[in-house]
């Protein structure tokens, strides 16, 4: 990773995340119920809790990709749909067809094309700011290969760099270590804490409890709806951790629960 290669520090961007009582259903199945929670400026939270808790609809969701039953998401203080190119998504890597043919530096230039109009950048500049993007996340000799070709902590990366490049405010990001190799993650990692130090809201959906004191601000626990909400070490020794994934209540659930 090259030092000093946060476009986002240049910018000193800051966001925030303000969600209120969203529920989601599909169908007759309530999924997520009259969530609240709150990411601030310079900042990164996990959300964290058992398989079919809702974390990816809460996501999504709140990106209106899927629809609400009700509820409200602003950034910065205004709805998200206001804000929406601020505010960049990295989706788990199941949802996306590896097989397409793009390149690297493509997929990755893509996250420029959200600034229209009098904002947009002119060709020279969305090619300068996805090389430096690409350079940030270690991936810049990669940039002409098929996205096909890439493992998996390379295709996460790569994804990282898109959001990057389109110099967002708010990131959300759907399991970003799942299936990536511990240099990835290390890179990863060192990309949001630039990120955070910027000024940039950051929010995850992360299933390693062992890394919550080490990567994170603050975590939320959600299963169907939020649970607990506070400091790493505080919400592991809390007695609502163990509750929120159906464990006795002696656990402490520290043990890297899925």
């Amino acid at each position: 990773m090259k030092a000093g290669a946060s476009q986002m520090s240049e910018r000193e961007s800051s966001g925030s995340l303000h969600i209120a009582d969203l529920t989601v259903s599909y169908g007759p199945r309530r999924v997520v119920t009259a969530a609240n929670l709150e990411v601030a400026p310079g900042s990164m939270t996990a959300l964290i809790g058992p398989n079919g808790a809702g974390k990816s609809t809460l996501l999504r969701a709140a990106l209106e990709l899927i629809p609400r039953e009700s509820g409200t998401v602003t950034v910065n203080g205004r709805p998200l749909g206001r804000m929406r190119k601020e505010v960049a998504y990295v989706p788990q890597r199941s949802e996306v067809d590896w097989n397409f043919p793009i390149t690297v530096e493509q997929t990755a230039k893509l996250g420029t094309y959200p600034k229209p109009g009098l904002f947009a950048f002119p060709r020279a500049t969305a090619t300068a700011t996805t090389v430096a993007a690409l350079e940030q996340v270690d991936l810049l000799d990669l940039k002409d290969r098929p996205i096909s070709q890439l493992s998996g902590g390379q295709q996460q990366r790569m994804f990282l760099a898109r959001a990057i490049a389109q110099q967002a405010r708010l990131f959300l990001l759907d399991e970003p270590f799942a299936g990536v190799d511990a240099a990835s993650e290390k890179v990863i990692v060192a990309v949001l804490n630039q990120l955070k130090k910027a000024g940039a809201a950051i929010l995850i959906v992360h299933h390693d409890l062992g890394t919550l004191t080490e990567y994170f601000d603050q975590v939320i626990v959600l299963n169907n709806s939020v649970r607990a909400v506070g400091a790493p070490q505080e919400v592991l020794e809390s007695a609502a951790l163990p509750r929120a994934y159906n464990l006795p209540a002696a656990t402490d659930g520290r043990g890297g629960l899925a």
